[in-house]
């Protein structure tokens, strides 16, 4: 585990959700101040307002690849190129989890699309994947911008 990806799992434990948890670790280094980014990944945790579509673990990472890579700029052509970059970053998360989809990660696990979130208990962190997925959301992430020869 990488020191980011460490952060980003102690965010989550401290009551950030998935999402926050995940740009958190690279927001301030891409150029965004930290409550402002909590603000903006607010809405994504749970799968969308807990919705359970989209892993608010890859919300963040998308995220974070939107303030590393892509342009204000409205040519088609970046934007191509930026969804060809999300495509990949979703295809690995998928390989190494089966998904990229919230229900379908918490499978077997009950998964309330209510919007009070679920109270933090060392039962949750037991029976949810959570942590472990907002590790890998990082790890990957931060493995993908090496490739790209973008620190931070």
């Amino acid at each position: 585990m990488s020191e980011k990806s460490e952060k980003a799992k102690e965010l989550f434990k401290s009551g950030y959700n998935c999402s926050q948890a995940v740009l958190g670790v690279f927001c301030e280094e891409l150029g965004l101040d930290f409550d402002t980014a909590m603000k903006i990944a607010s809405s994504f945790g749970g799968g969308m307002g807990r919705m359970r579509e989209v892993c608010g673990t890859v919300s963040g990472m998308f995220m974070a690849a939107g303030l590393a890579f892509a342009s204000s700029s409205d040519s088609a052509t970046e934007k191509g190129e930026h969804y060809k970059r999300i495509q990949e970053l979703a295809k690995r998360f998928k390989e190494q989890n089966g998904s990229i989809i919230c229900r379908e990660l918490l499978q077997g696990v009950e998964s309330s699309t209510s919007p009070i979130p679920s109270e933090r208990t060392e039962t949750y962190y037991k029976k949810r994947p959570c942590v472990e997925l907002v590790g890998d959301s990082v790890e990957i992430f931060e493995k993908y911008l090496e490739e790209s020869s973008i620190k931070v």
